[in-house]
């Protein structure tokens, strides 16, 4: 296991190959794809053969960075995942994203971990900015945002969303606003 970080319940760790099905079982449920697809499951083959690779060969060329595989320290069970990744090709500003089991959702672990992405993007990457995105209807998630001190940027339409709602959310974060919560 190649770990990346331990929160207060979850420990982040790179993603290998063995997760295949963990994953496809969160892009499985179209409840968790509906602000991200427009609730269409993914097959076990796309997660397979095409996101997990991506996620893997993503954390290779970008070491410290790309998507984490959230366990459960109580339970050693898969309950979701982390991003943090270079936004627009710009090194010092950074993309956090989250994605967690729909059985764990109002648990806080978006939460927990967003704040857990943020020390990782401030303290240890020197992030200038972290930036995160949403369709404006998943409440859910823009709340997480929200309560990780995140502050809304610009709403814009999501042309490509397969959905007649495409409003969506961009919120932000900068480093002296980082250190002004931390402190």
């Amino acid at each position: 296991m190649n770990k990346i970080l331990e929160t207060q319940r979850m420990i982040l760790r790179t993603f290998s190959y063995d997760d295949a099905d963990a994953l496809y079982q969160l892009n499985g449920d179209a409840e968790v794809m509906r602000y991200l697809n427009g609730g269409n499951p993914m097959t076990f083959e796309s997660v397979r053969d095409e996101i997990l690779p991506r996620f893997i060969d993503y954390g290779r060329r970008h070491p410290g960075l790309g998507l984490f595989a959230a366990i459960s320290r109580e339970t050693d069970v898969f309950v979701g995942w982390f991003q943090l990744q270079i936004y627009e090709d710009d090194p010092e500003e950074l993309e956090l994203g989250y994605r967690i089991v729909r059985k764990h959702w109002g648990e806080g672990l978006a939460t927990e971990g967003g704040r857990s992405m943020l020390a990782l993007a401030f303290q240890d990457r020197g992030a200038r900015s972290v930036v995160a995105g949403a369709m404006t209807a998943n409440v859910g998630s823009v709340r997480v945002m929200e309560k990780i001190g995140m502050t809304l940027d610009k709403e814009f339409v999501a042309e490509d969303f397969p959905s007649d709602d495409k409003t969506a959310v961009l919120y932000s974060m900068t480093r002296e606003e980082y250190e002004a919560l931390s402190s």
